[in-house]
């Protein structure tokens, strides 16, 4: 695949970034592609087992399509990469690439960039005009409703639509997406990059629905008499919280608060000041050292906040792996984000004692302690409070980015009744994604748990293909 020695003779070339002084005053995406990606395509070896298949969720036939662009047959490189992913141009740009982790070249620190050729190769598709819609030659008559329009739903929704089933799917926001359109800044994911693959989408036949609350606005069960299959794809998004003192205090809130709003004027909403969170000339707290706490520091960043201080409870990651333990699964390593480069101070082994207030009810104070983790007897990590290491913060604005624990139960879900696993999330198998509830599937975060586009997209693939084989007693959309 590609060029055997190529990774001995092309160093690696990554993406190139404006400089943070330019990319810091508007919300455009700043990253560009190099100029010579065929040649990264050469970095691909013909390594014997190709590591980077099982590292990517969806499966993307990475060695195939590395090798094409490499030879510069683009279109041929484009049906390979739809044939595992409906949307590369949203994992092109914000799936965390466990395929690099897993590339044999990694061993040498140097991964190929296969993320990087995969977007290059969907934007030269949509440039070029070769992304169009496939329209069925049939339809089917059986009808199917989908609840969350995520990448788990979109990538259901278009299977679906493709073997000539009537789609329709329902969306609580005023615009389609989910968590992709508002809770992922603008310059990461510009939000025309969905609009233009809706639009082909529509033309498939997809029906969408936006400001539809299912099981709010209207009853679930109705899509149960109206539907013969009824997918619930709504996402994880009840976000954890941190019930200490002073919780109640003004200026502190949810991370998706905060990015959705600042999304939502990016996009020209017109949210009044009084309603907007903004961190603009303010001391901000992050709480939560993962990709959405990233994306608030980036937001705040990009306000004009006078300090931003991120908080993580874990220990600091060590700088490199030891890769003869770890390769070719993901590894625990510092990873330092644009935004993060951007400016922020990081703290590591911090957890939050209470928040302090002022006159007014305003957050002003974070109160907070350094701790450490150690092993118990049964080799089970435990915390504990390191004696006289309490120290405070300034705190106008804090940002709680600790992640989602499970589903919202409220509504949608107790309506249907249907059954729950052990963490809250919705109980239903990865062999034929059924819930409890008859004709009712289930996929993507509301049925794995909070994780990344790229499983989303995968399981919606994955749910598509059951749910067709329940509707017409065998399916020939992939099994992967």
């Amino acid at each position: 695949m590609g060029k055997p020695t190529g990774f001995k003779e092309y160093a690696r070339e990554g993406l190139s970034y404006a400089p943070v002084a330019d990319r810091i005053t508007h919300f455009h995406e700043f990253a560009k592609l190099p100029p010579n990606i065929q040649i990264q395509g050469a970095r691909c070896m013909d390594c014997g087992i190709p590591f980077c298949h099982n590292g990517c969720p969806i499966n993307n036939i990475i060695p195939d399509w590395n090798d094409l662009v490499y030879r510069d047959r683009w279109r041929e490189a484009l049906d390979v990469l739809h044939s595992t992913n409906n949307f590369p141009e949203f994992t092109g740009r914000i799936c965390p690439a466990p395929c690099e982790e897993s590339c044999t070249v990694n061993l040498i620190n140097d991964p190929v960039t296969i993320k990087n050729i995969e977007l290059a190769i969907v934007e030269k598709g949509w440039e070029e005009g070769w992304i169009k819609p496939e329209i069925p030659e049939h339809k089917t008559g059986k009808r199917v409703a989908i609840v969350g329009s995520g990448p788990a739903g979109l990538a259901c929704a278009q299977q679906l639509a493709r073997v000539g089933h009537a789609v329709v799917v329902y969306e609580k926001a005023d615009r389609i997406g989910g968590l992709m359109r508002y809770g992922i800044p603008n310059f990461k994911f510009e939000k025309h990059i969905i609009d233009r693959r809706l639009a082909q989408m529509r033309a498939e036949g997809v029906e969408f629905r936006e400001n539809v609350h299912v099981g709010v606005d209207i009853p679930a069960k109705l899509l149960l008499d109206d539907y013969d299959a009824v997918v619930l794809a709504g996402g994880s998004e009840k976000p954890r919280d941190l019930p200490v003192p002073g919780r109640e205090l003004a200026g502190i809130h949810f991370a998706m608060e905060f990015l959705t709003l600042n999304t939502k004027r990016v996009l020209g909403d017109p949210i009044p000041d009084d309603e907007f969170i903004s961190a603009a000339g303010k001391h901000v707290i992050v709480i939560g050292g993962g990709d959405t706490g990233s994306d608030c520091i980036g937001t705040s960043n990009r306000h004009g906040a006078a300090s931003i201080t991120q908080l993580e409870i874990l220990p600091r990651p060590p700088e490199e792996p030891d890769k003869l333990v770890t390769w070719p699964d993901w590894p625990n390593r510092l990873r330092t984000s644009t935004s993060q480069e951007e400016g922020c101070e990081r703290m590591w082994q911090v957890s939050t004692k209470r928040f302090i207030g002022d006159e007014n009810g305003h957050v002003r104070e974070i109160e907070c302690v350094k701790v450490e983790w150690e092993r118990d007897e049964n080799d089970r990590w435990r915390m504990s409070e390191v004696e006289g290491s309490a120290f405070r913060l300034k705190a106008d604005l804090v940002l709680l980015a600790m992640g989602f624990v499970h589903p919202v139960h409220e509504g949608m879900l107790e309506e249907l009744g249907v059954a729950l696993d052990e963490r809250g999330n919705v109980a239903a198998n990865t062999t034929d994604y059924r819930a409890s509830l008859n004709k009712v599937f289930a996929a993507g975060d509301m049925r794995r748990g909070q994780s990344l586009v790229v499983w989303a997209i995968r399981e919606g693939r994955r749910c598509a293909r059951a749910v067709d084989e329940y509707l017409m007693g065998e399916s020939i959309l992939p099994e992967k």
